[in-house]
């Protein structure tokens, strides 16, 4: 009888052990790029946050800062939350606050900032950070000229006694804005510009009688 030729099945241990390490491999990888790109994403957001800093406070040159705690501002540290951004001109005098917010949109979370004038009692500025909102439609909140001249002075003044908004910032259909704290929204975009409204009536709510309060620790820039 002939002698058959057998093939040896191949070592599974051996194969565990080689995947296990490429994954290890791959891990460390990833890591390692992770870790070696963190500081130049991070320095990328801080850049990208000033100048949506000064895009919101028209006329702002430099900005400063400060975290809400225990009823009152200070400077913000790196790891202090509630922070917002003063901004001043060259010569250090105040030109509005910074603001980031955030809300449920129709795709995803919209993350905006917008700038609010003291003396104004209005805001005076609006960028959208953050977006996933369906392009072509709910993405024109980013860029239809119109929808963004409504935060050049969005009426947010506050009730005699200064502890509430007089009247609460809202979404109207288009065109049927009427007065000065109403956002005229946009056809087709309904769902995303109702939400910036929303976004933006609940964080002038929150930051608007609280800033007014404290509005002398902002004066100048040079206010510790």
């Amino acid at each position: 009888m002939k002698e058959q030729n057998t093939i040896s099945p191949p070592n599974s241990f051996k194969m565990v052990r080689a995947m296990a390490g490429i994954g290890i491999i791959c891990g460390l990888l990833i890591v390692l790029t992770y870790e070696g790109t963190l500081p130049r994403i991070e320095r990328l957001r801080a850049e990208a946050l000033q100048e949506a800093i000064f895009k919101v406070i028209p006329g702002s040159t430099q900005m400063k800062p400060f975290s809400y705690q225990d009823n009152t501002f200070a400077p913000a540290k790196e790891t202090d939350e509630n922070i917002i951004y003063a901004g001043y001109d060259d010569v250090g005098e105040l030109k509005g606050i910074a603001i980031v917010a955030a809300g449920q949109g129709y795709a995803d979370i919209i993350r905006i900032i917008y700038g609010y004038s003291i003396d104004k009692q209005g805001v005076i500025g609006f960028y959208v950070l953050e977006s996933k909102e369906t392009p072509g439609l709910g993405d024109k909140i980013e860029k239809e000229q119109f929808f963004l001249d409504n935060f050049n002075a969005l009426d947010v003044s506050l009730t005699e006694d200064k502890n509430a908004i007089k009247n609460k910032v809202t979404t109207v259909k288009q065109g049927g804005k009427l007065n000065e704290w109403e956002i005229d929204g946009i056809t087709g975009a309904t769902i995303s510009s109702r939400a910036i409204g929303d976004i933006i009536a609940k964080s002038t709510e929150k930051w608007v009688p609280i800033i007014y309060k404290n509005r002398e620790v902002f004066k100048s820039f040079e206010n510790e």
